[in-house]
């Protein structure tokens, strides 16, 4: 059978294709699961009692958290910046507890984007709220805002990391690869528990790795380019892997 793969799923308003409002994950990112060989299913958002949430992880053999909208910086001790868009306090609450189940359960799991900053915050970390403030940095993200496209750059993976050996399975050598880059926030304190293992040029924080189990974080978007990317999906072909092991 196909490991089974939650997708925590995002509360979207009301629209023109439904007269309610909707619970989605991403056509990409489920492609990308089912490309790997996984199976996605993608979870409502719901509040958790004790336990719950530890509870509903265990029917399943991995968990993805989608990118999307920042975190509420409140979450971590500060004021919200002007830029700052689009909170959902919902999908924060049901996505950071969905994290720290997984991690307690050291269920294979795999975080885009915002994702990644949702983990991050969960284990007490904290975000840079608007890259735009800091001068000398490369473009993490398109001016043009949510409805542009993403703007690729290189990063570079530590060798012996998770994540070099998804990309490079056979060899397992530091790389520098090409991530489709769309975000204006960044990890500035890294979180109990978490290790950097890629950065871009500028310093930025790319990926994040747990100190137990496989759990892997990146900021770019491999989703985005998967489908003709190789590379990029053998991300998510090693995600399903570990998920398929355990």
């Amino acid at each position: 059978m196909k490991p089974l793969i939650a997708v925590a799923g995002r509360i979207g308003a009301r629209g023109k294709l439904s007269r309610d409002a909707v619970a989605f994950a991403g056509r990409r990112c489920l492609d990308a699961i089912l490309r790997g060989g996984g199976e996605p299913a993608v979870l409502a958002p719901q509040p958790f009692g004790q336990g719950g949430a530890a509870a509903l992880l265990r029917r399943f053999d991995g968990l993805l958290l989608m990118g999307g909208s920042d975190v509420n910086p409140t979450r971590y001790g500060q004021e919200p910046h002007p830029h700052v868009y689009s909170v959902n306090d919902e999908n924060d609450e049901f996505e950071t507890t969905l994290a720290q189940a997984s991690l307690q359960l050291e269920l294979p799991t795999l975080a885009l984007c915002r994702g990644m900053q949702v983990i991050n915050v969960a284990l007490g970390g904290s975000l840079i709220q608007h890259l735009g403030d800091i001068e000398g940095l490369i473009d993490h993200g398109p001016p043009g805002g949510p409805a542009a496209q993403g703007i690729p750059h290189v990063v570079e993976v530590q060798a012996g990391s998770h994540l070099a050996k998804a990309f490079d399975p056979g060899e397992d050598l530091a790389n520098e690869i090409i991530g489709n880059s769309y975000h204006h926030q960044a990890l500035d304190r890294i979180g109990d528990g978490l290790t950097v293992v890629a950065r871009t040029a500028d310093g930025i924080t790319e990926s994040i790795e747990f100190e137990r189990g496989w759990v892997v974080g990146v900021q770019w978007h491999p989703e985005d380019t998967a489908m003709d990317d190789p590379v990029q999906q053998r991300l998510f072909d090693a995600f399903v892997e570990q998920a398929r092991l355990r």
